[in-house]
């Protein structure tokens, strides 16, 4: 399988290369060249298997050319070893037909680990067949950093570098990140939001010039294909459990960056029968707004109880555009040629859009009081993200008989001050692996919003 970039002037890569490269030569992202199909029958057959199968039979056709079914395996097998529920991604039902599928239960307590715990593994099993050494810089809202680092922190070819917005992550999110002291793992504090982190990562990979001899820059956000592939699979292993694919069964994401709900759009791509994608955001709308109102305007990011989703750029949006432009990479670029500029889609195109995706925003002031209420009618405690989610799915709903899952990107622990504020006085355990986390020591490097303040640093560490 080959994969080509949403901007089409870049070469076409096999899988191994798309995951050691992340973003296209010419400012792009990778997608495949063609999706798997699945039959309903042969969806209908994966009923019943346990997580780690469906994520082979899900994510195979896309690997097959580079790696061998044991290596793959035994990739699945190690990368979810550590989470700690058996189902993986278990479902709970909140209401008629709603449910929340948990996706809380690996090493750092949040979606991301999906993915990053896969590709850690991905990397690991690609570098030593290669004999490479390289560099992963990441920029974190809050919590693909943890899950990156620790995906990454066994890696023997692999030195992790992740930059989080100073004093802009939750107490829990940083202390995951920056009290991982081993010798591969930088944490660099950046003195500007997650946008300032992630155009910053972008520049860095435009120009590598700041490495050493023999290094390169690979991504490990949502940029990179790998995670998005991963990420597909709990869309099929959630509409499984519920009566799929007999049925059709829809999904409400929380999201900022767009790339959880893409894998759910690719999901559907897939043969998955979806009707319904329900864009989840908070104060920072910029997805609501352009599926709402045509409005793809950048607006200043503003400080909510949701970090995770405090996102005004949302990168995975392109890939979308990519499809709904047919596919065009001329367009793509020339639409996306000036990101701090107000776009507009075709209206043609928006209505495509709207086909299939709605959207809602939901503030703070909302999000806690559904917090409060799902736990005074459930005994179930959502995180602020989750909330979002479940709110945005009650009111954007088209069908009450079809289920609608509410993906829990977060454990409610890890954002006690949204928490607080919706149940004072609830004190919210963190799991006993992370019982003494607020008490290790830390390490982190404060920086200016500066481009050669980081590069400066990143290539001191190299000696």
């Amino acid at each position: 399988m080959k994969f080509v970039s949403t901007r089409g002037r870049a070469p076409s890569l096999s899988f191994a290369d798309t995951v050691l490269t992340g973003l296209a030569s010419d400012g792009g992202l990778y997608v495949p060249e063609n999706l798997p199909q699945f039959s309903r029958e042969e969806i209908a057959e994966m009923a019943g298997l346990d997580y780690q199968e469906l994520a082979f039979r899900i994510m195979w056709p896309f690997v097959r050319e580079d790696l061998t079914e044991d290596e793959m395996r035994g990739a699945i097998e190690r990368a979810y070893a550590n989470f700690r529920h058996a189902a993986i991604a278990p479902l709970v039902q909140t209401g008629h037909n709603e449910w929340v599928l948990e996706l809380f239960q690996g090493p750092t307590l949040a979606f991301k680990d999906f993915a990053l715990q896969f590709l850690g593994q991905l990397f690991d099993l690609l570098l030593k067949k290669r004999g490479e050494k390289v560099v992963v810089l990441g920029a974190t809202s809050g919590d693909t950093g943890s899950a990156a680092i620790e995906g990454c922190r066994h890696c023997e070819n692999i030195d992790i570098f992740i930059l989080h917005p100073h004093n802009r992550v939750s107490e829990v999110q940083r202390k995951q990140m920056t009290t991982v002291l081993s010798d591969n793992v930088y944490n660099i504090a950046l003195e500007g939001n997650f946008d300032d982190c992630q155009n910053m990562v972008k520049a860095s990979f435009a120009d590598q010039s700041f490495l050493p001899d023999g290094r390169r820059l690979v991504a490990v956000n949502s940029i990179n294909w790998a995670r998005i592939m991963a990420q597909i699979v709990y869309y099929f292993y959630a509409a499984l459990s519920l009566g799929g694919p007999h049925r059709p069964v829809n999904f409400s994401v929380p999201t900022g960056n767009f790339g959880d709900i893409f894998a759910g759009y690719l999901a559907r791509g897939m043969g998955l029968p979806i009707n319904q994608l329900v864009i989840a955001t908070n104060a920072n709308d910029i997805l609501h707004r352009c599926i709402s109102a045509n409005d793809h305007s950048p607006m200043p990011l503003v400080h909510s109880l949701s970090p995770s989703m405090d996102i005004m750029v949302s990168s995975n949006f392109e890939r979308l555009l990519f499809d709904l432009y047919d596919r065009n990479g001329s367009a793509v670029a020339e639409l996306l040629a000036d990101r701090s500029a107000p776009l507009k889609l075709d209206e043609g195109v928006l209505d495509r859009a709207r086909t299939l995706f709605a959207s809602e925003r939901v503030g703070d002031e909302r999000t806690v009081e559904v917090i409060r209420a799902v736990f005074e009618s459930t005994e179930y405690l959502l995180d602020p993200h989750t909330a979002i989610g479940v709110e945005a799915a009650r009111r954007a709903r088209k069908s009450s008989a079809e289920p609608m899952v509410c993906l829990a990107t977060a454990h409610p622990a890890k954002f006690s001050e949204a928490v607080d504020k919706a149940l004072p006085g609830t004190a919210v355990p963190l799991p006993h692996h992370m019982q003494d986390l607020l008490e290790r020591e830390e390490r982190m490097q404060v920086l200016p919003n500066d481009l050669s303040a980081v590069h400066d640093f990143i290539s001191r560490q190299f000696g």
